[in-house]
């Protein structure tokens, strides 16, 4: 999964205005002239009135947001009808600073619009808004609407209905059922003036201020305070996203278990960060629960620890090695090796053919020592420039680090950026042809994703082959709030194609020695239920070790309020055949607003 900030960066430099390209075409009805905000929203997810003018819709402004591209403000009808199906706000898109002010009662006449935020090629619901309005004030000083208490009576239970097949799997034209569906519940309070009571935080603050929530706290609760995403099937209906109209400066920094007391509220916006967000006039007061980062246990001395870290997109420039380092040799206690991803050559993303990355190397090995850890050795082998995806002349890449003083790394000749490492029999033991070495580098399912670094190590006698991974992201894929449901995971496709080749060199390493230890790790971009967590697996060739953890400590990643797997590291049956090893999620980042990586570490103890 690309790293939050980048996602985010790249989305920002898309305005998010209506615009010809981002609003749905539909057959509207014959003109209007005086509507009011229920027969707008209508009892699907699009206007009836999407495309039409509309004239003098009364309401009560709400809030209203001054800043960024998609300046306006919330209207509400203070006079509801009698169905619940029918959301009694809309968002009135002013372009410039709205000269309304909230409690004014006004009539709006204007264009109904069905806005997509991030392109209608995102796969998202759109946003029922009022554009190129004229507006006109009735009053001033009026009491708002009450706002409508989310908590966990009032979202159901099930997710989210399934989509129309005749209509390619979209919700859009169903009809909205709130009392059964939650997202069919959250859109019926498109606009409106909601409130969240007591909230307790389950996604950390972070860079663009914003925080996750639940209003079900017995959901799926995670051991430290989060909210567990174990399977497709058992959706987090509780989760919502909170932002502030207030300024950034003033916005809690919270961490996952911290809860914002009393009462939050505002109205419920839809975006492309997440879907369904409290857009808060007023925020509750954050409350720490304390949450501290995990240690794990220092391996013995017959025991070989492994690990992996995705260190999102570390290169010379960044600030951060010091703290790295601190991680490595106090949270996960100087793991004998270290197979980090997402290590970038030695100008970041500077895009002039560098693809080199001993400098970015060097540089934590440097720190780590003066944090008091061990001098690791370490082995890599350079990407072609710019084929590996990532970020844009970063030429990101796994790395092993290993303890020479623990472990010894064999090394054997031949292995380079476009030649694949294979499996030879000699003197009845698995041996790689080259090591380091990358598997089938020429692969198309490898095509601007990250290659597969095999690596042959010794430790007290006992060859463990390793095999350090970062599989293709997530990115493209249809958001859970998508209104195709269930969204498509379109990635899959060469995740799937990844994990059969990374399979399958496991299995030619059995194939010659059956009670070989192999070990495939790193940033598999893919949950433990996953079909790719399947397909790496096999039929027994690996197995993923965090399964050995209770369910509420199985994640590695915090994203949009679900607690998941993305890092996995699995082993072969020798390994996992006597039950002799330790497994760890150290969760030094995920669930923290001032994360070093979005990624936490993993960390394998067992006797080879």
């Amino acid at each position: 999964m690309p790293s939050k900030s980048s996602a985010r960066l790249a989305a920002l430099t898309v305005a998010a205005v209506c615009s010809a390209a981002s609003t749905v075409a539909l057959t509207a009805p014959a003109h209007a002239d005086t509507v009011r905000i229920h027969d707008i929203q209508g009892t699907t997810r699009i206007s009836p009135y999407a495309g039409q003018k509309v004239a003098d819709v009364p309401g009560i402004v709400t809030a209203t947001r001054t800043y960024g591209s998609s300046r306006g403000f919330w209207l509400q009808d203070p006079n509801p009808d009698d169905n619940p199906a029918t959301s009694e706000g809309v968002f009135v898109f002013t372009s410039s600073t709205p000269k309304v002010a909230v409690g004014d009662a006004v009539t709006v006449s204007g264009t109904v619009s069905e806005y997509v935020p991030g392109g209608a090629s995102s796969g998202n619901q759109s946003l029922t808004e009022i554009t190129k309005p004229t507006v006109t004030t009735v009053s001033t000083g009026n009491a708002v609407p009450a706002p409508v208490v989310i908590n966990v009576k009032s979202v159901p239970d099930q997710y989210a209905p399934a989509g129309d097949t005749a209509a390619n799997g979209s919700v859009n034209g169903l009809p909205l059922r709130p009392a059964t569906y939650a997202l069919d519940y959250y859109e019926s309070l498109e606009g409106m003036n909601v409130q969240v009571t007591d909230a307790r935080v389950v996604t950390a603050t972070d860079p663009y201020a914003e925080l996750w929530v639940t209003v079900k706290p017995h959901e799926h609760p995670t051991r430290r305070g989060g909210t567990l995403y174990g399977s497709y099937s058992s959706q987090n209906t509780g989760r919502l996203q909170i932002q502030s109209l207030g300024a950034v400066a003033d916005f809690p920094k919270a961490n996952v278990g911290d809860t914002l007391t009393g009462t939050t509220t505002g109205p419920l916006d839809f975006n492309q960060f997440g879907g369904y967000t409290l857009v808060a006039g007023q925020l509750g007061t954050l409350k720490s629960g304390g949450l501290q980062r995990e240690t794990t246990k220092k391996q013995s001395r017959s025991e070989l620890a492994v690990a992996t870290y995705n260190v999102e997109n570390l290169d010379p420039s960044d600030t951060t090695f010091a703290a790295h380092a601190a991680a490595i040799v106090n949270n996960l206690q100087s793991p004998d090796i270290v197979s980090l991803e997402e290590i970038q050559d030695n100008d970041g993303a500077t895009d002039d053919g560098v693809v080199d990355a001993n400098t970015t190397v060097n540089k934590l090995i440097d720190a780590i020592v003066a944090a008091g850890g061990p001098k690791y050795d370490w082995r890599s082998i350079n990407p072609v420039n710019d084929q590996d995806g990532g970020e844009p002349g970063g030429n990101i890449r796994q790395v092993f680090l290993f303890n020479p003083e623990r472990v010894s790394f064999v090394d054997r000749a031949g292995g380079d950026s476009t030649t694949a490492v294979g499996v030879t029999k000699v003197h009845g033991k698995a041996q790689l042809t080259a090591s380091p070495g990358r598997i089938d580098p020429a692969n198309d399912a490898w095509k601007s994703s990250r290659k597969p670094l095999a690596g042959e190590f010794v430790f007290r006698g006992r060859t463990v082959f390793v095999i350090a991974n970062h599989l293709n992201s997530k990115g493209g894929d249809q958001g859970l709030t998508a209104q195709y449901q269930p969204p498509v995971r379109s990635s899959e496709t060469q995740r799937h194609a990844q994990a059969t080749l990374v399979n399958a060199f496991v299995k030619s390493i059995l194939d010659v020695q059956k009670n070989a230890d192999v070990i495939a790790l790193g940033d598999m971009n893919d949950f433990d239920f996953s079909d790719t967590a399947k397909i790496l697996q096999g039929d027994g060739e690996l197995w993923s070790a965090i399964k050995s953890l209770p369910k509420s400590e199985r994640y590695t990643y915090d994203y949009q309020g679900n607690e998941q797997v993305l890092d996995q590291i699995l082993i072969s049956p020798s390994i996992r055949r006597d039950c002799d090893f330790e497994y760890d999620s150290v969760h030094i980042n995920s669930e923290f607003n001032d994360q070093i990586s979005d990624h936490d570490p993993q960390v394998l103890r067992f006797r080879p």
